[in-house]
Parts: structure tokens; sequence; C-alpha cells
């Protein structure tokens, strides 16, 4: 998105949990909008932190869930990564 790598979810886990957090995570994100719509920064502070804690729940942010040693690029422009070759177009 945007010409930035983003880390996919923990395919570890199972598809029960995984809908889970996805769950919370899309409730929470409407309570983040909800929240700005009423201009109420405690609420979408708070929205903002179920965010966070969903998205690190499903492997997206936070520590690692992967052991093979391969560093972390989220986040970071594609064209800064060893990823670059395969994202340009080819002729």
């Amino acid at each position: 998105m945007r010409g930035r790598l983003w880390r996919a979810s923990n395919p570890g886990l199972s598809e029960p949990r995984r809908q889970q957090l996805v769950d919370e995570l899309m409730a929470a994100r409407r309570s983040v909008g909800q929240a700005k719509k009423a201009d109420d920064r405690e609420a979408e502070r708070a929205a903002r932190a179920r965010v966070h804690d969903a998205k690190v729940a499903l492997g997206e942010r936070g520590p690692v869930w992967w052991n093979d040693g391969a560093p972390d690029y989220n986040r970071h422009l594609v064209a800064n990564t060893p990823y670059r070759d395969d994202a340009e177009p080819s002729g």
C-alpha cells in the first residue's frame, strides 16, 4: 500500500482465533471513526489502543511470528528493501 510493505497476520493462528481477532479489529476501527465523529479524544485514544492490541495479537505488529531469522520490513518503503527489484514493473 502506497509503496510500503505490511506484515501479514500470523498463519499459525487457528481460524476461529483469527476471526475473533479480525472481528475485534473491525469493531475497534469503527469505534475510532465514531469517536472522531463525536470529537471525543479520550474515546479515540482508547479505540486506537484496541486497534493496536488486535493487530499485535494478529501478529501484524509487535514481535515477529516467524523464526527463520528473516528481518522485519513492516512499514518500510519497498524501494528501501531487498524486495525493490520484485516491485518494479517489467517491461
